[in-house]
């Protein structure tokens, strides 16, 4: 198992408190089961599919919640080489659980802190439902894509989903959201995909975001100091 220094402001410790095991086992039932479906109107299975879509054999999760994604996408390959990474050890353990069958290497890291070094890098890394949580402006909580780059391989994707604000959000949405970032849980109260789409173009040349109700899903290829480093310059 990886491990970084973990020191952790109030604001994630708040944002990622919830995460105990009974939460995890609620986070399954009502946000897999509810909230992405009546809520956030981007479902489970809609969520699955972009894992199916960029998924690869060499596999970082980070914000692994449940594991839900990572134990039941399809994996280009039986026996893929799957990292999970999160600042919560109850997430770990339980996600790690879920995908027993990959015996997935164990990254107990804060990504908004540099990580650290002799990780070897991935051919894809997803952040699923992990920025709304993070603390600050989505500006400040960016420095998650400049820590994960480097852990990227050349020609690797990034790619992930979060809630955001400039959605028409149904009354079910607008109470979560209330409620959520009242008790620290989400910190998004100004994300927004445009926001998430130029901070994703300040650090990768090929970027796609696209709205999903409540979500905005996302994908991220050929970070900028490689594309610079491969023009010599």
């Amino acid at each position: 198992m990886k491990r970084c220094p973990v020191q952790l402001s109030k604001e994630v410790q708040e944002g990622q408190q919830a995460y105990t095991r009974w939460g995890l086992t609620y986070y399954r039932f009502f946000v897999l089961g509810f909230s992405n479906r009546l809520a956030w109107r981007c479902s489970t299975s809609r969520l699955l599919k972009m894992y199916d879509a960029y998924v690869s054999e060499n596999h970082l999760d980070v914000g692994v919640g449940t594991g839900y994604y990572v134990a039941n996408c399809r994996f280009p390959t039986g026996s893929p080489r799957l990292g999970l990474m999160d600042v919560n050890r109850n997430s770990l353990d339980y996600a790690a659980g879920a995908a027993r069958r990959y015996e997935p290497e164990i990254h107990h890291c804060n990504v908004l802190e540099p990580l650290p070094d002799g990780v070897q890098e991935f051919d894809s890394i997803s952040m699923n439902y992990l920025l709304h949580c993070l603390p600050g402006s989505l500006g400040e909580k960016s420095v998650v894509f400049d820590n994960l780059a480097p852990l990227l391989t050349r020609d690797g994707v990034l790619f992930g989903s979060t809630v955001v604000q400039d959605s028409r959000h149904n009354a079910i949405a607008k109470w979560l959201l209330k409620a959520y970032n009242e008790r620290g849980h989400f910190h998004n109260s100004a994300d927004t995909a445009s926001g998430l789409e130029r901070a994703l173009r300040d650090r990768f040349d090929d970027v796609d975001v696209r709205r999903v109700g409540s979500v905005a899903l996302f994908c991220a290829r050929k970070p900028v100091k490689a594309a610079r480093s491969t023009n010599g310059e």
